[in-house]
């Protein structure tokens, strides 16, 4: 087996591939032809960013705001419904379809409306982020709790368990690696939603940022927008894996040993 830690082994790949596409960025840049007005090199959008970071570091922050406030309702109104789907035969049944529904509509449409009925502070922008991030969550913790081993469900049954018993030690950690699932999903999004809301109607934020760069036709500075949205998604995704590899160690232990038995190593 190889010597590097296992955090390297994963994080080495992608950083390697972030590398190339930045150098390749830079050398079509350069050589292209085209003028910074279309395509800046990552040397000017560099510059741009730090230029303009008194603007930016007020925006990350607004919108880190919006991000972990939305995620925190979506959260608890995500893992609340799916635990009394899971509860209730009848209620799985009424409610699965009607989120399935729901996001036939486009968040797009949805923001100008509540811009016009909350107005332009916070409120709406949090309720954006929840939309976007309700559904995986929600959707992902609830097949989660369904996939529970039917065998463990039965035997604790049998030894008398309570229902709350039942769901307590065997349904609920069961659904954790599907919720995580839908968590990263989620935080991929959340960033992207509040962003979306501030482009729509915001007085503040990274969304704004990109709206007022755009009507500057300053490029370096969309391409500004553009590389610290991505970073704070990937950021956030990055703390849910770091959390999730510490709150479920014999998940990933069992999934090793299945690795290892699978490649010969035992």
């Amino acid at each position: 087996m190889s010597s590097q830690p296992r955090w390297l082994r994963e994080a080495l790949p992608p950083l390697l591939l972030i590398g190339f596409v930045l150098l390749a960025w830079q050398t079509v840049a350069e050589r292209s032809g085209l003028s910074a007005f279309i395509l800046p090199s990552p040397v000017q959008v560099a510059r741009a960013g730090w230029e303009t970071r008194g603007l930016l570091g007020e925006a990350i922050a607004v919108t880190l705001l919006e991000t972990v406030l939305g995620l925190a309702v979506a959260l608890a109104l995500g893992v609340g419904l799916a635990a009394a789907m899971d509860f209730s035969a009848w209620l799985r049944r009424a409610l699965y379809p009607l989120l399935v529904a729901s996001q036939t509509v486009q968040v797009l449409a949805i923001a100008p409306l509540l811009i016009i009925w909350f107005g332009f502070g916070l409120l709406p922008k949090v309720l954006i982020v929840v939309l976007v991030c309700f559904f995986p969550l929600a959707v992902s913790t609830a097949d989660g709790l369904a996939s529970a081993d039917p065998d463990l469900v039965a035997l604790l049954r049998a030894m008398g368990a309570t229902r709350g018993q039942v769901w307590r030690l065997v349904r609920l950690p069961s659904a954790l690696p599907a919720f995580f699932s839908g968590l990263r999903v989620a935080v991929t999004y959340s960033v992207v939603g509040a962003t979306i809301g501030e482009w729509v109607g915001g007085s503040a934020g990274l969304g704004l940022y990109l709206l007022r760069s755009k009507n500057a036709l300053a490029t370096d500075q969309v391409f500004v927008a553009i590389v610290i949205t991505s970073a704070l998604s990937i950021g956030l995704f990055t703390l849910v894996w770091l959390i999730e590899h510490a709150a479920l160690p014999w998940y990933y232990s069992a999934q090793r040993v299945r690795q290892w038995e699978e490649s010969g190593i035992y």
